[in-house]
């Protein structure tokens, strides 16, 4: 059986890959909005930010400590807490080099901790594609198989057919030869033949 042939297109490979940067770039666009409408310099706007992102690490550190919470939810509070920060800096700072240093670094570590969790997926999925190919190959030989079998029993049923056939073919020629007595034959200690006319021959 030939599997349907599936086309993914480039966007839908290239959006999970492309999903760290755009996060970190989306963070430092919005700080840098955030510098231009009052927030350089702002103690206020600092501390908030200070709060916000220390509040999400530790967050992030008892999900991470706590054996009934998900590394999930740890990931989502470090980013959150590390986007805050970004984003802190992104709009308190007077400069561009210090924010654009950050964001250079959130996006590097925020690759790195995605291809940990892209390697484990494409095993995942390697492995599942191998366990279906193994299940496909079985089942293939054991269809492979029973139509062997069966393809054994028809041929058996009709050679089984044709001797039947024949065998009547030759009671019959035999029957029709003249001087054929069945009677002579039994007298001779041979077994009785079974009758023509009960055989509807």
């Amino acid at each position: 059986m030939s599997e349907p042939i599936t086309y993914r297109h480039w966007a839908l490979d290239l959006a999970p890959k492309a999903a760290p940067a755009l996060a970190t770039t989306t963070v430092l666009i919005l700080g840098r909005i955030w510098n231009a409408n009052g927030a350089e310099h702002s103690v206020g706007n600092a501390a908030l930010m200070v709060v916000l992102a220390a509040g999400a690490a530790t967050a992030g550190a008892f999900s991470a400590g706590n054996h009934s919470g998900g590394s999930v939810i740890a990931g989502t509070a470090f980013a959150a807490s590390g986007g805050l920060a970004l984003a802190g800096v992104a709009g308190y700072a007077d400069g561009l080099s210090l924010p654009v240093l950050l964001w250079a670094l959130a996006t590097a570590v925020a690759y790195g901790l995605a291809a940990r969790y892209w390697r484990t997926d494409r095993r995942e999925e390697v492995a599942h594609e191998w366990q279906t190919d193994g299940r496909r190959e079985v089942h293939a030989h054991v269809e492979r198989v029973e139509a062997l079998r069966a393809g054994a029993q028809i041929e058996v049923a009709r050679s089984g057919a044709v001797y039947a056939e024949q065998l009547a073919s030759a009671l019959i020629t035999r029957a029709g030869l003249p001087g054929f007595s069945p009677q002579a034959l039994t007298d001779a200690g041979l077994p009785e033949l079974p009758s023509v006319e009960g055989r509807g021959w």
